[in-house]
């Protein structure tokens, strides 16, 4: 019987709304309040990095301003609130974003006119047209401008206007991060600039080259599945390219080919790791991650590859996207959380609630990425292994009368993920070692339906106490990549064994499940043994995930099973070589060198020097070469 290679996950990265995912640093944000004195300073001293607040010297003191030579610890003191304040969910940024509060729209000039065939409107310094039309005359009044003009002057002309948005919060990346200012980013769409300093983070995070990994398999031997849903929808995508014959624009051949989801693959491939290998941008609505996920641990198992890239971004903080989310309910909005809340101010820090009264989700931006490789490959190369992935399961829901509406295919995916574990672990570490990851969207349906399905498949298991928790409650949800902000957060659980609390809300739901659930307002130490991280996703339209992630101790013991007490202790002497060089590379990055690759036009092949025989195929600057003698698949057939 042949032995299923095991993926390992060897690196990781990304950024969300916490910060920069690699080395847990944005999981460490999330649990701040939890952390130790120094672990918070540090926190908050790289976040304040990140967010252009504080910079470095030589001699390894911060500054902030015009004061120099201060400590981590002055830097975490006089900034702590800015980087709390203006991290995770929070109101929309006006200067990054757009206005919530007075959002530019444009209506038809059919106002009445007043005496004289005068029309009045307000409007907004920065909107003003140069030069100003002789009859127009303006009057600056309370921060904004009274425009008088007479009617027959605005005929054909389309009034600007301004209005009141309804949603006002989103997960937005920390204020003052700027991901194209890291690289040659000239015309990419947000989302393509996420991807590209995502993927960065995580191949840098491995500590090992990667031209060192590509030198050990052969070209076709590696992979990258990243995708995002709501493709690249600001003006330098697809968004530009509907925007532009409206605006008066010209579309551009850019907006057309950056707009595709397919992207977020193809820039990895041609202007970060050059590979020639396996590559496709699976969508699975807001399991999407999980959807890629499962294509790497299928072509890993098999043998088909043996590094892959997984991953996916997402950027959808415009106001179209927005708008489509709010009009259909499925967003929190301000009117809605004053009413269910008895408030006339909202916190918007607070308006994600998974599994307590809600009212809608709070849209998300994040790049979340990390790197597989099979077992084999992993010992040889020393690389530290973060975690492995068990299994993958994706199933569909059946019928259904409403296409955003949960399921049965959840039911499925989540029970063989149990299953699935049970099968390697035994029952005892999944009834007392084991923790669970909501999707957790925060919305009136999600929180019954989920929670449902979580303990009906508990009690099937004999699970007593589950250990649930709904990250959103702070990143808010990033669709296609919402998945991958659970997987990298559970890393971060593995190594810290704190499990983060719901503390956006004050009490949870009277009409959810939870009577073999363990969900609780405050983080909580996770006592034992944490072996196993289920993930669980759900999407629009019936795409259900759920996936087996195995922690780091668990995963050796494994591999000591499979290869022996020497072949683990002659790896972990690598692998010591290997985290040195991870460190430098964190230490750098914690200090603004976020060392992005970047390759444009660097590498190319000649394709005039590929050499063919019947037996392989030479590429040149590839070590490796692809075998072409394949065996027969179908040997009983033909």
């Amino acid at each position: 019987m042949s032995k299923s290679k095991l993926p390992v996950i060897v690196g990781f990265g990304g950024y969300n709304a916490a910060g920069r995912v690699s080395f847990h640093h944005a999981y460490r944000r999330i649990i701040l309040d939890s952390l130790d004195s120094d672990a918070q300073s540090s926190t908050v001293a790289n976040l304040a990095i990140l967010m252009g607040l504080a910079q470095t010297s030589e001699d390894g003191s911060f500054s902030v301003g015009g004061d120099t030579n201060l400590a981590q610890s002055q830097v975490a003191e006089r900034l702590q609130q800015y980087v709390e304040e203006n991290s995770l969910i929070r109101k929309i940024d006006a200067e990054t974003y757009f206005d919530v509060d007075q959002l530019y729209w444009q209506k038809s000039a059919n106002v009445e006119a007043g005496e004289g065939g005068v029309i009045a409107f307000e409007m907004r310094s920065r909107d003003l047209p140069e030069p100003l039309p002789e009859d127009w005359q303006v009057t600056e009044i309370q921060g904004t401008n009274r425009v008088s003009v007479t009617a027959q002057s605005l005929q054909g002309v389309k009034l600007p206007s301004y209005r009141d948005f309804p949603v006002k919060s989103a997960g937005q990346l920390p204020k003052g991060f700027n991901p194209g200012a890291h690289y040659n980013s000239r015309f990419h769409p947000r989302a393509l600039q996420m991807a590209v300093v995502g993927a960065s983070d995580a191949i840098r995070s491995m500590g090992i080259e990667w031209s060192a990994v590509a030198a050990q398999v052969a070209p076709d031997e590696i992979g990258v599945y990243s995708s995002n849903i709501m493709a690249q929808m600001d003006e330098y995508g697809a968004g530009g390219l509907l925007q532009s014959r409206l605006t008066g624009g010209r579309v551009s051949t850019k907006n057309l080919i950056l707009g595709l989801n397919s992207m977020t693959t193809d820039f990895i491939n041609a202007y970060m790791i050059g590979s020639v290998g396996g590559s496709g941008s699976i969508t699975g609505a807001c399991a999407s991650f999980l959807y890629n996920l499962d294509t790497a641990v299928e072509e890993i198992r098999s043998g088909r590859k043996r590094v892959v890239i997984v991953g996916g971004c997402e950027a959808p903080i415009t106001s179209e996207i927005i708008d489509g989310y709010s009009t259909m309910g499925a967003l929190a909005t301000e009117d809605n959380q004053k009413k269910m809340y008895g408030v006339d101010e909202v916190d918007h820090r607070r308006s994600s609630r998974p599994f307590s009264e809600n009212c809608g989700f709070t849209i998300a931006e994040s790049s979340q990425y990390i790197v597989l490789m099979d077992d084999a490959l992993a010992l040889e190369m020393g690389a530290d292994i973060h975690a492995s992935v068990g299994d993958v399961f994706l199933n569909a829901d059946g019928y259904k009368k409403s296409i955003s509406a949960p399921g049965a295919g959840n039911y499925i995916t989540l029970a063989k993920a149990v299953a699935s574990a049970r099968a390697m672990f035994g029952d005892d570490a999944v009834k007392h070692n084991s923790i669970l990851l909501a999707h957790g969207s925060s919305t009136p349906k999600n929180r019954t339906s989920e929670s449902e399905i979580f303990d009906r498949v508990a009690k099937a298991f004999g699970i007593e106490q589950w250990p649930v928790i709904a990250l959103k409650a702070f990143l808010g949800h990033s669709l296609a990549p919402a998945s991958g902000d659970q997987v990298t957060c559970a890393l971060g659980m593995f190594k810290e064994k704190i499990l983060p609390g719901i503390k956006t809300s004050d009490r949870l739901a009277d009409d959810i499940y939870d009577e073999r659930l363990q969900l609780s307002l405050t983080d909580t130490s996770f006592e034992g043994d944490l072996d196993i991280a289920f993930i669980n996703s759900k999407g629009f339209g019936g795409a259900n995930g759920s996936a087996v992630l195995i922690s780091p101790q668990k995963t050796e013991q494994m591999l000591e099973k499979r290869y022996g007490a020497a072949a683990i202790e002659k790896y972990r002497s690598q692998r010591e070589i290997v985290r040195q060089q991870a460190a430098a590379y964190d230490e750098k990055a914690s200090l603004g060198d976020l060392q992005v690759i970047y390759q444009f036009g660097e590498g190319m092949i000649d394709e005039d020097a590929i050499e063919i025989t019947d037996k392989a195929l030479k590429l040149p600057g590839f070590e490796q070469v692809v075998n072409l003698q394949l065996s027969n698949p179908y040997e009983d057939m033909c």
